[in-house]
């Protein structure tokens, strides 16, 4: 049975389960925040905790100063993560947060500190792999946008609105900052599973690049894929949740 751990900005729990026996961490794609995972409690089986992860500088935490680097952020959130021990849990990173999740659990390994149990990375390329597109970070702000409207990184729909674009682009400076500047360090592959959701027409990531996560893991490596673009979890968020409940099923068989 898990507690209740105090009221936290990092981690939201849309619906409290004292019952729960794994809390699943929901960790967003640059510029994205936790209402990107809006739904996604009553869709997942009723003995996970679905907490997204809320960062600094977006939504509710917009005035907050977003983190352009990696290390801090990972030390940042591990201490968060002190908080809330009651429970094991998995993580569930789309693109920005795949990585995110990745460097949390190798760094749970180096200090000894409880870590996820399962890493689910979507929309992302396997960490050593280098980036076959563009640096961003530094551009001028339209240079900026239109590169990542061209590379699929930004919904069309936000970018049909100049006041959203305009709010939006220190987080979006902030998070491709923390990406193109991340540094891939040799260590031996996690001692957990990992399975990888990519879409089909995922511009950023290669069927090659996404299957690269399986030597990442010592512990067992799964794929699946989707229909769709880098975004595909909005367009077939149906399949993919089924997709996902059937995974942390098999999550919690093995507990």
């Amino acid at each position: 049975m898990s507690t209740q751990p105090a009221k936290d900005p990092w981690i939201q729990r849309p619906r409290p389960r004292p019952e729960a026996r794994l809390r699943l961490l929901l960790l967003p794609h640059a510029g994205g925040g936790a209402s990107m995972f809006r739904g996604w409690t009553d869709a997942l089986p009723p003995d996970v905790e679905v907490c997204p992860v809320q960062l600094p500088g977006r939504e509710n935490r917009m005035m907050e100063k977003a983190f352009d680097r990696m290390d801090p952020l990972v030390e940042t959130l591990a201490g968060v993560l002190e908080r809330w021990r009651d429970l094991p849990y998995a993580v569930f990173g789309h693109s920005n947060g795949a990585a995110v999740g990745f460097e949390l659990a190798r760094r749970a390994r180096r200090t000894g500190t409880p870590g996820p149990v399962h890493l689910f990375a979507s929309g992302r390329r396997a960490p050593d792999i280098p980036s076959r597109l563009p640096d961003v970070a530094a551009l001028p702000d339209a240079e900026m946008i239109e590169e990542l409207s061209r590379l699929g990184g930004i919904p069309r729909e936000v970018t049909q609105h100049p006041e959203l674009m305009q709010l939006l682009l220190p987080l979006l400076r902030a998070d491709m900052a923390l990406i193109e500047t991340y540094e891939f360090r040799e260590e031996p592959p996690l001692p957990i599973p990992i399975t990888v959701y990519t879409g089909l027409s995922d511009p950023r990531v290669t069927m090659d690049e996404a299957e690269a996560w399986a030597r990442h893991t010592a512990a067992g490596y799964r794929i699946r894929t989707f229909p769709g673009d880098h975004f595909y979890l909005a367009g077939g968020s149906g399949s993919v949740l089924a997709a996902l409940s059937a995974d942390l099923r098999g999550v919690i068989a093995g507990l």
